[in-house]
């Protein structure tokens, strides 16, 4: 199979879908790869190394979307990739469609194939493709958070950790899933003082258990979101419903009564965002502010730590790529349920749930069009 990796062009994202040891390992497994010029070099790898391993290097990303049969991104397409789509093509990336309509439409229309690494599932029922870069953007939640504390980036002038003889500062983490858990292990570290919330009393034990109680964990009600959100300095969002949009469980009313130069980092913007006065943001113009609160809505946080992020991500990547490339995407997906949750488009058949009600599309089964 021919497997394209264009370079990406989301604002600055810096990370590549494969690295030079996955190219190497599908070309030994007899696949072609076609990897655009420079598509590695803000993560790390040179072209010189991908041609190394077996790539042959592209100089435009129209010749490596129109000759490949598999194309493997990092971030969902934007605008300007949208014309080179067409039928039959396979699209294996994040795609985090609930709040983008346009892409869903444009993917229906041209009949892709669209295989979402963030609705890839495992026999545990956990996401093994989205858990690499929730862990990431979990982490950064807090060092962004620190940093937008600080006065001259609108915050309140507080150091997160504390001094002797000063409190440290309040920290609310809203879901306790993979960005939570992450987010709440940073900030515990730092010396901060740490909420998390979670409608799961389950997991908030699994919690209390695992940070030895130094963790601080509410039922996640209306009640106890405007209590928490009230008294803190830095608010996180990890709220997840997989493939679905985010719920807007804080609600503007309580962002206006949250303190002035407090912050907001709404990790779960990908998918519309749990704050209701969060919209995306990117790195070039990361911030704003709603009611004297500081808000940070990048949608690709990982982006900023390309190195680190390829890696995790591709480590947890490359195994279903190369079933992809080995068996051709109606066996691949037959083959394995799990990677058939991640299937959101089959031609012009919209094939997941979650993306379906949060646009009000009808959709079928994924095993119905597979079949």
């Amino acid at each position: 199979m021919i497997v394209g990796i264009p370079k990406e062009v989301k604002d600055n994202e810096a990370r590549v879908a494969v690295t030079p040891a996955g190219v190497m390992a599908l070309v030994e497994a007899g696949h072609t790869v076609l990897l655009e010029t420079r598509a590695g070099v803000q993560s790390g790898f040179a072209d010189s190394e991908y041609q190394f391993a077996g790539a042959e290097i592209v100089g435009e990303a129209a010749s490596v979307w129109g000759n490949a049969e598999l194309v493997a991104k990092v971030k969902e397409p934007v605008e300007t990739e949208y014309g080179f789509f067409r039928e039959g093509l396979v699209l294996f990336t994040f795609l985090h469609l609930a709040p983008l309509p346009e892409l869903t439409g444009s993917l229906l229309s041209s009949k892709v194939i669209g295989i979402a690494y963030e609705t890839v599932s495992d026999r545990q029922g956990g996401l093994p493709l989205l858990t690499p870069m929730s862990e990431v953007a979990g982490r950064m939640s807090v060092q962004v958070g620190a940093a937008y504390l600080e006065r001259e980036r609108g915050g309140r002038g507080i150091l997160l950790g504390g001094v002797p003889g000063v409190l440290p500062a309040q920290v609310c983490i809203v879901g306790g899933g993979v960005v939570g858990s992450n987010a709440a292990q940073i900030a515990l570290g730092m010396g901060a003082r740490v909420t998390l919330l979670d409608v799961n009393l389950n997991r908030l034990r699994q919690l209390d258990e695992i940070f030895g109680g130094r963790l601080h964990t509410l039922a996640s009600n209306s009640y106890n979101l405007a209590q928490a959100t009230g008294e803190a300095d830095l608010l996180i969002g990890g709220v997840l419903i997989p493939g679905s949009r985010a719920p807007r469980i804080v609600t503007r009313a309580m962002v206006a009564q949250m303190k002035k130069g407090a912050v907001v980092v709404d990790v779960a913007i990908d998918q519309g965002g749990c704050v209701e006065t969060s919209r995306p943001t990117s790195h070039s113009n990361p911030s704003y502010t709603v009611d004297g609160v500081v808000h940070y809505c990048v949608t690709n946080m990982p982006g900023a730590v390309p190195n680190t992020s390829t890696l995790a991500l591709t480590n947890a990547t490359l195994p279903y790529l190369m079933r992809l490339a080995n068996l051709g995407a109606r066996e691949a997906l037959t083959q394995d349920a799990g990677l058939a949750e991640g299937l959101n488009t089959w031609l012009s058949t919209l094939t997941h749930r979650g993306v379906a009600e949060s646009q009000e599309r009808p959709w079928v089964s994924p095993a119905s069009v597979i079949a």
